[in-house]
C-alpha cells in the first residue's frame, strides 16, 4: 500500500470513528467470503457498517476520537462494526456470532465507555431506536383509546341491561 493510499485510509477511518456512537471489534478468521458478504449485508440493513483494516492504520485513525479505547482490542484479524444507533451494530454482531463460530466478539466502545463482550451483549439486548419510538407512540395513544372506550361503555352497559330485562320478560 502506498503512503498516499495509507493516508487516505486513515483519514476515512478517522472520519468514520468521529461520527459513530458505537464500535464493536471481533475476530473474523476462518469466515468465508460469502459469510463476510452476509455480515456486511445484515449490518447495512440495520444501518451499520463493517470495516476490515490494517490494525496499525486503524490505531492511528482512532487518535482523537471518542472510541479510542478499542485500540487495545486490535490484534490479529479484526473487523470493526460501527453504527450511529447504539444498538444496531451490537445486535447484528451478536446474532451473527450465534450462527458463525469463527466470528468471535472481543469487545467494543460506546462513546468513551469501553465495553467487554458482556457489555456488547447487554447493548444488543436493548430495544432498537425504532422499537422505542413505537412503544412511546403506543403509550401516547393508549390514553386516548381508553377514554373512547370509557365514553362508549355506559351506553353499552345500559343496552345490555335493557336487553336482559327484555329477555327476562319474554321468558316469563
Amino acid at each position: 500500500m502506498e503512503r498516499a493510499a495509507k493516508k487516505d485510509a486513515v483519514e476515512a477511518l478517522n472520519g468514520l470513528f468521529k461520527t459513530t456512537s458505537v464500535a464493536v471489534v471481533a475476530h473474523y478468521s476462518g469466515l468465508t467470503v460469502a459469510q463476510m458478504q452476509k455480515l456486511r449485508m445484515q449490518m447495512k440493513q440495520a444501518g451499520a457498517s463493517v470495516k476490515v483494516s490494517k490494525n496499525r492504520l486503524a490505531k492511528i485513525a482512532l487518535e482523537g476520537t471518542d472510541v479510542v479505547a478499542i485500540g487495545s482490542l486490535l490484534k490479529g484479524p479484526t473487523v470493526i462494526a460501527t453504527s450511529n444507533d447504539p444498538v444496531a451494530a451490537p445486535k447484528v454482531a451478536i446474532e451473527f456470532a450465534k450462527t458463525n463460530e469463527q466470528f468471535v466478539i472481543l469487545g467494543g466502545s460506546m462513546g468513551k465507555t469501553v465495553l467487554d463482550v458482556n457489555g456488547v451483549k447487554a447493548l444488543a439486548s436493548l430495544p432498537s431506536l425504532d422499537e422505542l419510538r413505537g412503544k412511546i407512540v403506543g403509550l401516547l395513544v393508549a390514553p386516548a383509546t381508553k377514554i373512547a372506550q370509557l365514553s362508549t361503555a355506559p351506553a353499552a352497559k345500559l343496552a345490555r341491561v335493557v336487553q336482559a330485562y327484555a329477555s327476562k320478560s319474554e321468558a316469563a
